[in-house]
């Protein structure tokens, strides 16, 4: 479980200093590889050994950002905002799921999770919420997600 708490934290930080230093445009591309990585790897450890460790390495995950770049600031605060509000909308829609299939609950909850995370991230952390941006983030996280969720579900993960 260590791994997957250090694979977390490695993802979110790093699309953290993506964003600081490349702008708004890298936040589709990091909704994809990263964040998409880091609603899979939530909705396991949620599974696992509950919400409280998920919304604890959230808060680890934007301390860490913030001591590697304190310039970066307003991205770590935003950034661990809008995935601590995000987890909670996602364990609400995950339970709600309890008897479903896996898939369905990590998939749907996390579709859930990135609208909470996508509006939240911008308005914290740029002041404004550009709805292409928006757009092209929820749809990133969520194929992104599901992309991730089938590749390590198959591995066995």
């Amino acid at each position: 479980m260590l791994l997957l708490y250090l694979a977390y934290i490695i993802a979110i930080c790093a699309a953290n200093y993506s964003v600081f230093i490349f702008g708004p445009q890298s936040i589709p591309i990091n909704a994809f590889l990263l964040i998409g990585f880091d609603f899979f790897i939530r909705d396991f450890i949620h599974e696992k050994v509950g919400i409280r460790k998920v919304l604890v390495l959230i808060v680890v995950s934007g301390v860490i950002c913030f001591i590697l770049n304190p310039d970066s600031g307003a991205i770590a605060i935003a950034s661990t905002l809008s995935f601590f509000f995000a987890a909670i909308t996602d364990a609400i829609v995950y339970q709600l799921l309890i008897f479903r299939d896996w898939k369905i609950k990590c998939n749907t909850s996390n579709f859930f999770g990135a609208i909470v995370d996508s509006a939240l991230f911008q308005l914290i952390a740029f002041g404004e919420l550009t709805v292409s941006i928006f757009i092209l983030q929820l749809l990133a996280k969520t194929f992104g997600g599901f992309v991730w969720s089938a590749i390590l579900n198959k591995a066995k993960i």
